[in-house]
């Protein structure tokens, strides 16, 4: 970053990604009307480049090219230049990914879209090489000039295709939610299974926490153990893997390879929320003490480096640091034995300090290959010397890396994505009973409602320096109204239940399609963009209309609202198509069809000590859906009407509105509902 030259319009952003250009020499714009007046005063093409500030190759082409000052004069010169945070503005993001996806076939960032002065994309792509950047500069600024009318009819098509892309053809009926369908989705899912190494048979590996979550699911409801042994393959090899930070918690973002070994580098926030999430709900249902550790430890990476002061979690950590990728994670095997000392063939042995750990430059990645029985008997010592050994490596060699310089840190708060973060520290409440997990929860629940609400009842999207000021999207409204869920079903206050049902009504209010029941990702109060998108299919994070098809579902049993539970089908409905021929793409859909093709399960405690029995519940594998109600006083929702009975904490299992009496003892309670 050349910081001597003066700051460009991007030194005024909340925006960690823009802040990192507001001293480029490229004369960048947010998004904004003063950006498009520009453009169609002086008849401009737009350049929208869009990254995050985590993104590797967002900083090899800003110091290749945006930090160049000759290839800064000719984007000044030519373009209009604006630069978005697609983690802030993800509806454009939709848009012009979108764009770039239908003239390229492929997508990713950095993103560069060339568009009109009305926004209409016409050219675009993500990583160009400095020459190659600034050849298509100068080609598209000639063609321009000389060929309009080509520029318009081209731009024309292709919007017209970003509206069409995804496009739903609208179901008007419900349809039959059996349960072949969800046989026939994972039989063909299972077909690109790596089932040697885990998760799909391709490169780069993605961790994809909701296809999982979905897999566990229907996997404990079929007993299919050749599934089942997929998914504890993949856990462990995630965990095992080089993906995982073995040092001090958390996940990268995916794996280069085929074999979880090499990470890209950079932590997300939503990542790590959801694969506490599915390490928790797999503790519950295989007790393996690999998913503990992975749960605590990364649980201790947020608290650690994610943290902000007043309950806010930040978004990420860089890939890079000194401007080399992964230079703030890996050592040299002399690093490596100066901290091990005398347990060097020890620490070489768990950690592969050999060609299996090796990456490059004398520098090798830390992993796991045998469990820690093997290398105990290895070594010849106890399974608690053996732990009491890493253990004590493990923090010294934590106390050296602190000693380096940190990758940058992304502290703008998304709700979102705190959100997302605030149901991992419940599901992680629900295995493992710790108290502290329940109170970080709350925390984030009460920072999101005292910061990132507005005045009208709705929520705001980003928050840094005690600045919100993006209007919420879907996703912020889906995930925060799951997390309320989740914070009643933690605590059976109601207020939280209360909270979620006012959010779901501002929802359909200002996101909703009567047509289709689905939901739009930006609000009808926000400036239209060149089209209005939904997002539907699920990728590492859940399509925001997925979730909100579950918020429904769950918010209509809660509330005994008919309406919801109806628009949830007509939602799920609506996708029914797309479930079985791509089923990785559709994962949460098909964790909401499991919920409509099985009976519906409810449980409701009541009394002085229903939290405690609430959490014996809670802490067992659960039937995929299930409702859980309570209140320990005074009644709160239908399901607990009528059931306090004086001097006893009973619970009552219900199943399609048929209730068994009630019992006092959680584990009779959970064979009631098997």
């Amino acid at each position: 970053m050349k910081a001597d030259n003066p700051p460009n319009r991007l030194i005024k952003s909340t925006s960690p990604y823009l802040l990192q250009h507001a001293y480029n020499p490229v004369d960048w714009f947010p998004w904004g009307e003063e950006a498009l007046n520009k453009a169609k005063a002086e008849d401009k093409l737009l350049l929208v480049s869009i990254g995050y500030s985590a993104c590797h190759w967002c900083h090899v082409m800003e110091h290749e090219s945006f930090e160049d000052y000759e290839i800064a004069e000719v984007m000044n010169r030519f373009f209009v230049c604006v630069k978005v945070d697609r983690e802030e503005r993800p509806d454009i993001d939709q848009v012009y990914m979108a764009a770039v996806q239908l003239m390229t076939e492929r997508g990713g960032w950095p993103l560069n879209c060339f568009a009109l002065p009305d926004g209409r994309p016409v050219y675009g792509g993500t990583y160009f090489p400095k020459q190659q950047w600034k050849n298509i500069l100068l080609n598209l600024a000639e063609i321009y000039k000389k060929d309009k009318p080509k520029f318009e009819d081209y731009a024309q098509q292709l919007t017209d295709g970003i509206k069409k892309f995804e496009q739903i053809l609208t179901v008007e009926e419900t349809v039959e939610f059996d349960s072949q369908l969800l046989d026939r989705a994972v039989a063909n899912w299972m077909k690109y299974f790596d089932q040697e190494d885990g998760g799909p048979n391709r490169a780069p590996k993605f961790p994809m926490p909701n296809n999982y979550l979905f897999l566990i699911g229907y996997s404990f409801i079929t007993g299919n153990e050749i599934l089942t042994a997929h998914i504890t393959l993949t856990l462990k090899k995630m965990a095992f893997g080089g993906i995982y930070d073995q040092i001090g918690g958390g996940f990268s973002r995916y794996s280069v390879d085929t074999i979880w070994k090499v990470p890209h580098f950079e932590k997300m926030l939503y990542d790590n929320a959801q694969l506490i999430s599915l390490y928790s709900d797999a503790f519950k249902l295989f007790k393996d003490p690999v998913y503990k550790d992975v749960v605590y430890q990364t649980i201790e990476f947020i608290n650690r480096e994610l943290t902000g002061s007043v309950g806010n979690i930040f978004s990420a950590l860089d890939a890079d640091s000194e401007g080399v990728e992964g230079k703030f994670y890996i050592w040299t095997k002399e690093e490596i034995e100066v901290v091990a000392g005398n347990d060097f063939d020890l620490i070489t042995a768990y950690f592969n300090i050999n060609e299996d750990g090796y990456w490059e430059h004398n520098n090798y990645i830390l992993l796991r290959k045998k469990n820690v029985a093997d290398i105990a008997t290895d070594f010849t010592i106890s399974m608690d010397v053996l732990h009491a050994k890493i253990s004590d490596f493990k923090t010294k060699l934590l106390e050296k890396r602190a000693e380096r310089v940190r990758p940058g840190l992304d502290d703008k708060t998304l709700t979102s994505w705190n959100a997302l973060m605030i149901t991992a520290f419940i599901d992680a409440y629900d295995a493992f009973g710790e108290d502290s997990f329940l109170e970080n929860a709350r925390r984030t629940t009460d920072f999101v409602l005292k910061m990132m609400t507005n005045t009208d009842g709705g929520l705001n999207h980003n928050y840094k320096n005690g600045i919100s000021n993006i209007n919420g999207f879907l996703e912020d409204y889906s995930f925060f109204i799951q997390a309320l869920i989740r914070m009643y079903q933690a605590t059976f206050e109601i207020n939280y239940l209360d909270k979620a049902q006012s959010l779901l009504l501002y929802a359909i209010n200002k996101f909703g399609d009567a047509t289709t029941g689905l939901f739009y990702f930006a609000s009808a109060d926000d400036a239209p963009l060149i089209a209005r998108k939904m997002e539907l299919q699920d990728n590492v994070i859940p399509s925001s209309n997925s979730q909100m098809a579950i918020n429904l579902y769950n918010l209509g049993h809660y509330f005994e609202n008919e309406e919801w539970v109806e628009r949830s089908k007509k939602m799920l409905s609506q996708m029914s198509k797309f479930l079985e021929t791509y089923p990785s793409g559709y994962s949460n859909w098909l964790q909401l069809w499991i919920y409509f093709s099985q009976s519906t399960k409810e449980f409701a405690v009541c009394g002085k000590n229903a939290l405690n029995k609430r959490n014996e519940l809670a802490s067992s594998y659960l039937y995929p859906g299930t409702i859980i109600a309570g209140c320990v006083s005074t009644e709160n929702v239908s399901l607990t009407r009528d059931r306090i009975i004086k001097d006893k904490t009973l619970i009552y299992f219900c199943k399609d509105r048929t209730c068994s009496l009630p019992v006092e003892n959680s584990s009779e309670a959970l064979d009631i509902s098997k």
